[in-house]
C-alpha cells in the first residue's frame, strides 16, 4: 500500500514537471516573432516627407506658358499704340509688333505678375536707333510700369560706348532711360555677353525679386544686368514692350510666379 501511494505521488510530480516545462517562454521564438511583427507607424517616412515638401513647393510656384500666336487669334492681347499681326516666321508661334511713332506695349490680357521669372524669345534688327524691344511688368496702367528692354543694334557694335547700352532697366513714368543715363550713368544699362546675333532670335530670362532684377541672355550662367528696383510696386500686369518708333517679334513667353 505504501509503495502504491509513493508511485502515485511520483507520477503526479512528473506530470507537474512536464506541464511546467511546456509553459516556459521560448525567448528565441519570441525574438523571431518580434522580427516578423510589423512596426507601428511613428511618423512620415523620408520619402513621404520629401513628396510632401515637393507638393507644397508646387503650390507656391505657378508656371504658365503662353502661345502668343494663339492669344492673338483669340483676343488675348491688349495693344496700346501698336498694331499686332502674326509673325511670318513659322519656326515659332510668334507675333509681330509693327513700328509706329512713340512707345507701345501689348499687355497679356488677365495676367498678373508679382515676383519670379519671365522667359521670352525676342527678335529685333541691326538698324541704329530702330530696334528697342523687351518686357513690361508690374504695370499699374499704360504709363506706369517697370521694364527690361534690349537695343539689338548695340549687341555687336565696335563702338565701346554704344556696346554698354545693350540692355536697359526702366521704371516709368519717373525713371526713363534718359533720366537714368543722365543721373545714374552705367548703373541701369549694360552690355550683353556673349553678344547675340542682332538680326535673329535671342532668349531673355528676367528674374524679379522683392528688390532686385536680374537679366540673363541666351541661357548664360552670369547675368548681363543686375539692378535694384526703383519703386515699391509688388505686382501688376505684364506686357510686350517696344520703344520709340520700334517694332519687333515675340515668342515662347513663359511666366513663373513665386
Amino acid at each position: 500500500m505504501k509503495n502504491t501511494k509513493t508511485t502515485i505521488v511520483a507520477g503526479i510530480g512528473l506530470l507537474t514537471l512536464i506541464f511546467a516545462f511546456k509553459n516556459i517562454p521560448d525567448n528565441k521564438g519570441s525574438k523571431e516573432a518580434a522580427k516578423q511583427e510589423p512596426k507601428k507607424a511613428t511618423g512620415q517616412s523620408a520619402c513621404e516627407a520629401k513628396t510632401g515638401r515637393a507638393a507644397l513647393l508646387a503650390q507656391k510656384v505657378k508656371s504658365s506658358k503662353y502661345d502668343l500666336g494663339n492669344l492673338l487669334t483669340k483676343g488675348g492681347l491688349v495693344s496700346v499704340n501698336r498694331d499686332v499681326v502674326a509673325s511670318e516666321d513659322k519656326s515659332h508661334s510668334a507675333i509681330k509688333v509693327k513700328e509706329k511713332d512713340g512707345e507701345g506695349v501689348v499687355w497679356i490680357k488677365g495676367v498678373k505678375f508679382s515676383k519670379g521669372t519671365i522667359d521670352v524669345d525676342l527678335k529685333g534688327k541691326d538698324v541704329f536707333q530702330k530696334s528697342f524691344i523687351g518686357i513690361a511688368f508690374h504695370g499699374a496702367d499704360d504709363k506706369t510700369f517697370d521694364g527690361i528692354y534690349f537695343r539689338p543694334f548695340n549687341f555687336k557694335t565696335p563702338d565701346s560706348v554704344r556696346h554698354i547700352h545693350a540692355v536697359q532697366y526702366i521704371s516709368h513714368p519717373e525713371f526713363t532711360w534718359k533720366k537714368l543715363r543722365d543721373e545714374k550713368n552705367g548703373q541701369y544699362e549694360k552690355s550683353v555677353k556673349p553678344e547675340p546675333d542682332p538680326n535673329n532670335w535671342f532668349h531673355a530670362r528676367i528674374e524679379v525679386g522683392d528688390k532686385e532684377v536680374k537679366v540673363f541672355v541666351n541661357n548664360a550662367a552670369k547675368p548681363s544686368l543686375v539692378v535694384n528696383k526703383l519703386n515699391d510696386r509688388k505686382t501688376g500686369t505684364i506686357g510686350l514692350w517696344t520703344g520709340e518708333g520700334s517694332g519687333g517679334e515675340f515668342a515662347n513667353l513663359s511666366i513663373t510666379n513665386n
